[in-house]
């Protein structure tokens, strides 16, 4: 696998996003003299891309030494034992001794006897997995999950909940995830899901990796044709044995060929192999609220200030209930403090709304309630119960 592109240079030629601090500038002395960190992303595009796939660590393995730190730093596979049993996930030291997912047990532990083995306990996975969820959701109600360790993000900025940059955003929900799920996750970082899918395991484990639009037919020329999504064992078999082993070989070829020797899958491998994908990042159930948010540079008290910030994203929301055809029946106020709690305060209408002012109008009031010489660092406007947009806002029978 070729090194990410994102992490061989830094400098004023492009944005630099510290992973630690959350900083995002443009050259890097800012960080040598603040946090001191040398976790720096770096890349052209950084702050242009929006299609993110995240993807938990060793996920089952992660979650079985997070309850038991005694197994911490040993070998651990988990999986059913016996004779038919099979590996579900090795954490990273047994994946040294080269266990794999889906390899007999008894092969697993011919190769590594001292590995511990843990039977897969699901219902603990998918609570893990329901509350990684709900701090992606925090950035944006647009998730595709792809499985219990894995999603797709869209992060547009017509889509996003959190006005901050996109880099920032992702920085922040794997730091989030360590603290409060304390589990590691890879990030891919493109313009599509085929790429950001590449991206996040370039390197992982705790990998941020991007890959540009500008570069993407260069990166993906020398990687096996293994690597594209949609072509499994057998097909890559068919490609390598007609000479076709790197995607810079079907590079080589017209969509009609590819097209012609693959059926419908040759279009869409066409696209895939020169970087584009036109698949959208689809959630697989409908929103239940929407809402958008941002984080002060500087902790503020004062009411007044509060609703100026609170204006544009009320307005923001209404912009995209009304994109969407949809209305809110409840007003929600999401405020931090400058100590990290989280205040959220709600208020019913006696009709759903798409208007601006109308949410505006009650977050107002709300802050009026909250705003008692506290200092906040967040604040956050949006709506819930969510229903259709054609109950929304009905005509007032004294309307003029």
């Amino acid at each position: 696998m070729p090194r990410s592109p994102t992490t061989a240079r830094t400098g004023r030629d492009a944005p630099v996003l510290c992973r630690d601090c959350l900083g995002l500038f443009w050259g890097t002395e800012h960080f040598y003299t603040n946090c001191k960190s040398r976790r720096l992303l770096t890349h052209p595009e950084l702050e242009t891309l929006t299609i993110a796939h995240i993807d938990c660590d060793a996920f089952y393995a992660s979650i079985e030494k997070r309850d038991n730190p005694e197994i911490r730093d040993k070998p651990l596979i988990v999986g059913h034992s016996g004779g038919r049993g099979v590996v579900t996930t090795a954490c990273y030291i047994a994946r040294q001794y080269g266990i794999r997912s889906a390899m007999p047990m008894f092969k697993a532990l011919d190769a590594c006897p001292h590995a511990v083995v843990i039977t897969p306990n699901m219902e603990k996975y998918r609570i893990a997995s329901q509350e990684i969820r709900a701090i992606f959701s925090r950035a944006t109600d647009i998730i595709e999950p792809v499985s219990l360790d894995e999603a797709y993000l869209d992060l547009s900025p017509d889509i996003r909940n959190d006005l901050r940059p996109v880099p920032v955003l992702l920085a922040e929900i794997a730091k989030t995830i360590e603290i409060e799920i304390g589990i590691t996750v890879s990030i891919g970082l493109a313009d599509n899901k085929f790429l950001a899918k590449l991206a996040s395991d370039l390197e992982k484990p705790r990998g941020f990796s991007v890959i540009g639009r500008e570069e993407a037919i260069d990166f993906l020329k020398p990687l096996s044709v293994r690597k594209i999504n949609g072509v499994g064992k057998v097909t890559a078999e068919k490609m390598e044995h007609r000479g076709l082993k790197t995607i810079g070989d079907l590079q080589a070829l017209s969509e009609h060929q590819l097209a012609t020797q693959y059926g419908k899958f040759g279009h869409r491998l066409a696209s895939y192999v020169r970087g584009h994908d036109p698949r959208k990042v689809t959630p697989t159930r409908p929103a239940k609220s929407l809402s958008a948010e941002t984080t002060f540079a500087t902790d503020i008290s004062s009411a007044e200030d509060l609703k100026k910030t609170a204006l544009p994203l009320c307005e923001r929301v209404a912009k995209r209930l009304e994109h969407a055809e949809l209305a809110g029946s409840c007003i929600v106020l999401k405020l931090k403090t400058s100590d990290f709690q989280t205040l959220t305060r709600n208020h019913k209408l006696a009709n759903a709304t798409q208007r601006a002012a109308t949410i505006y109008g009650i977050i107002e009031k709300l802050i009026d309630r909250e705003a008692d010489g506290r200092s906040f660092r967040l604040i956050g406007a949006g709506v819930s119960d969510i229903v259709p947009g054609v109950e929304a806002d009905p005509p007032d029978l004294f309307e003029s």
